[in-house]
């Protein structure tokens, strides 16, 4: 359920549509389109314009408007013209991020978002997922505990597909259950 809706067996593009938006734990962008055309991408499918051709695209200021704008919210409106393919590991995750709340989607999900970051790299990241994703609800899988405490309200921890604690991350961490299955027994 979305907002009260059922989006089983609903296509991708329509789950996007209805306001949910996701990343992937690896980066999933059109390597030989630059950064604009990366976006642009995401917003004529969230519209509903689908790929139209190219010559079309120029009269569709809301899109490009609105490509600029996330450009600049993930800290890429400096690499606009540049492909894909060339932009280091964090800045495509920064592309996989604005691909991923272009279409102004409520809830977001993100798979691993910092995975194969240096700390640096993965604490400048944890502060733009928190501010891009303000007043959005934010659903992460991620194993780093430094970044799910950062970014999470309550935490859900899973150990063979069950949930043993769904709490805020303080109360996880001080919860017996938690220890036991992370940590081995605690004295």
């Amino acid at each position: 359920m979305l907002h009260g809706q059922p989006i089983h067996g609903k296509k991708p593009f329509e789950i996007y549509r209805a306001g949910l938006s996701r990343s992937f734990q690896t980066s999933n962008l059109f390597t030989q389109l630059s950064v604009f055309e990366n976006l642009r991408c995401s917003l004529l499918w969230s519209r509903g314009y689908g790929y139209t051709f190219w010559r079309l695209m120029a009269g569709l200021q809301d899109v490009r408007q609105r490509a600029e704008q996330v450009m600049a919210q993930v800290q890429l409106d400096g690499k606009r013209d540049v492909l894909a393919a060339h932009l280091t590991y964090a800045e495509q995750r920064a592309l996989e991020l604005g691909i991923t709340i272009a279409g102004g989607a409520s809830v977001i999900l993100l798979d691993e978002p910092t995975a194969g970051m240096g700390a640096h790299e993965a604490a400048a990241f944890v502060q733009l997922i928190r501010e891009v994703t303000q007043g959005k609800t934010l659903l992460i899988i991620e194993h780093d505990m430094q970044v799910v405490s950062a970014l999470a309200a309550k935490i859900a921890v899973l150990v063979a597909g069950e949930v043993i604690a769904f709490d805020t991350p303080d109360a996880v961490r001080a919860n017996p259950l938690v220890q036991a299955a992370y940590l081995g027994q605690v004295a």
